[in-house]
């Protein structure tokens, strides 16, 4: 048995500072040396097991289960997932459906901020809340460049607008997990939540149009700007607290969908966006087609279509219909309960499972970590994007033998994003086992009255390191907990914040931008997507944790608290 050691030089500021050198080495070899992803992921997994065995005193045997048990489960399920979603994906742009989805899609609105809307913020946080783990990115992305977004308006938007849903994503296993390892009743986990995000669900669809299109650009739609993010808000608000978890992101984006399509038939800009590139990204960034007349917010705008007959518009949705049908019964918990009993071996990592040991203040008593690979293939979310795909294949006129070698092609595109996403999690699980997280943690959760606040960045520190919001609350529930009680502040609240305030962090972590690099074919510029989005990241982590600093000593905000 191991037992972490979170200061090992004892004095807090020195050992914060180690522990934070594999994350800033990380950071700043994509987005500053420009270094490819995959190689800057194996030489921050290098740096940070010499940092976990000399500095942190972690075996070097048991560092190195650490890492490969991240690497393990970076590929199943999180390349699992990616690597079917870009298969699906170049099965409908080979049998040339994906053009016709695109045009389908373009006739509902042509102004690429309303698309955004659509497709980025309503279409992938119902995605999220069905599947999570990387596929509304993958899913999006993939959708974005088809309708001639660049690659990186394509990649940066999909990561801005897949915050508002990740804390409910995959049926609520991030509150469901945060339950789970805090003690705390997950309905109150995920009401409390459902008091803090709709807030940012209002907001980010207006962020999002204005990160594209500026604040000009973003003004002129601000009606259906509106409509999209208030139908949102307003189900994640009343299924969190009185239905509980599971289905909050489901509901709220087939309504906001649903809404929004509704609004566009009465409804379209005066101006319509004609450009698909991001503001700045190219010199055709900003142009703009007029209408033919003014149009104000009540009249009807102009029918706008497309040149294909309805029943090939339905064969080109086919495959996405059958993938959202899949992943929808993947992410139930009947469908896990039913099959796992059949095929659900897990390996324990002999050498490291129950060997470390989480001690105070991170935890109330000394907690041994278990150390358990779950090989659950069947119901991973990838395998049911995968038969979605093969399905969508035959259905398309594929035959077997097209089938595996499209699939091997694919497998050689994506190899590098594999890689990448593996080392990525080898790095976060290390940083978990060696206790490097919980430094960092500790570090935070000795901010005293400004707590709530960096309570917010804590989570946002967790999700970024990790890839997962799930994962960062396992990481940091409980030490939010802890600290919460200490301090005379609602665990509820405090444990909540984790989740809610690492949606934040899901822009920016390197598992999630290797996933939209993935998507949109644009491999070797993480650094210029982080780059992107790392200050819209920051800035919004920022105001959840103003939101959650007014809940805990501001009334009328602190009538908000659940069981406060």
């Amino acid at each position: 048995m191991w037992s972490q050691v979170y200061n090992p030089f004892g004095s807090a500021i020195l050992s914060t500072l180690f522990a934070a050198l594999p994350v800033l080495a990380l950071l700043g070899l994509i987005a500053f040396a420009r270094m490819q992803a995959h190689l800057a992921a194996m030489l921050t997994l290098v740096a940070a097991l010499a940092i976990a065995i000399l500095v942190f005193t972690m075996p070097a045997g048991m560092a190195l289960e650490a890492a490969l048990l991240g690497g393990l489960t970076g590929l199943f399920p999180i390349g699992w997932i990616v690597l079917n979603v870009i298969f699906l994906y170049r099965l409908t742009v080979e049998n040339g459906s994906f053009k016709v989805l695109q045009d389908s899609i373009a006739g509902i609105t042509p102004d690429r901020r309303l698309q955004l809307l659509l497709v980025a913020f309503a279409f992938g946080a119902f995605f999220e809340g069905a599947a999570g783990f990387g596929t509304p990115v993958a899913v999006t992305g993939a959708i974005l460049i088809g309708l001639g977004f660049s690659p990186l308006a394509a990649s940066g938007l999909s990561l801005i607008a897949n915050t508002a849903p990740v804390a409910y994503g995959a049926l609520g296993t991030p509150i469901v997990t945060l339950g789970a390892v805090t003690g705390l009743d997950p309905f109150e986990l995920g009401a409390m939540a459902g008091r803090q995000l709709p807030f940012f669900s209002v907001l980010v669809p207006f962020w999002l149009i204005a990160a594209f299109a500026g604040l000009r650009g973003m003004l002129q739609i601000w009606p259906a700007i509106l409509v999209c993010g208030v139908t949102f808000a307003v189900p994640q608000f009343l299924v969190s607290n009185y239905h509980g978890p599971w289905l909050v992101d489901v509901v709220a984006a087939l309504v906001s969908m649903g809404c929004l399509v509704a609004f566009l038939k009465v409804w379209q800009p005066r101006t319509l966006w004609a450009s698909p590139a991001l503001r700045g990204d190219d010199p055709s960034a900003g142009a703009v087609l007029p209408q033919a007349r003014s149009l104000g917010a009540a009249a009807r705008p102009p029918a706008y279509g497309h040149p294909h007959g309805s029943g090939e518009v339905m064969r080109a949705w086919t495959p996405w219909i059958i993938l959202c049908v899949f992943v929808f019964i993947w992410g139930t918990q009947t469908f896990k309960d039913l099959v796992n009993p059949l095929f659900f071996p897990k390996f324990p990592i002999e050498g490291l499972h129950n060997l470390v040991q989480k001690v105070p203040p991170v935890v109330a008593k000394p907690t041994p970590e278990a150390a358990v690979f779950n090989f659950n293939i069947l119901t991973m979310t990838g395998t049911g994007i995968f038969l979605a795909a093969v399905v969508s294949g035959f259905v398309m006129g594929y035959s077997p033998a097209r089938l595996i070698a499209a699939y091997g092609r694919t497998l050689w595109v994506v190899r590098y994003s594999l890689i990448t996403i593996a080392a990525m999690l080898a790095l976060g699980t290390l940083t978990r086992y060696s206790g490097v997280d919980a430094t960092l943690g500790l570090a935070f959760a000795g901010t005293g009255l400004l707590f709530p606040f960096f309570s917010a960045l804590l989570g946002w520190l967790g999700v970024a390191l990790t890839g997962s919001d799930t994962a960062s609350n396992v990481l940091f529930g409980g030490l939010q907990r802890i600290t919460a009680e200490q301090l005379g502040l609602s665990p509820v609240l405090m444990a909540a914040t984790n989740s809610t305030g690492g949606v934040m962090g899901k822009m920016i972590d390197a598992q999630s931008i290797v996933v939209a690099s993935t998507a949109t074919g644009w491999f070797g510029h993480e650094g210029t997507i982080l780059r992107y989005v790392f200050w819209h990241s920051i800035v919004l982590a920022c105001l959840v944790g103003g939101l959650v600093m007014l809940q805990a000593y501001v009334w009328p905000f602190t009538a908000m608290v659940v069981g406060g």
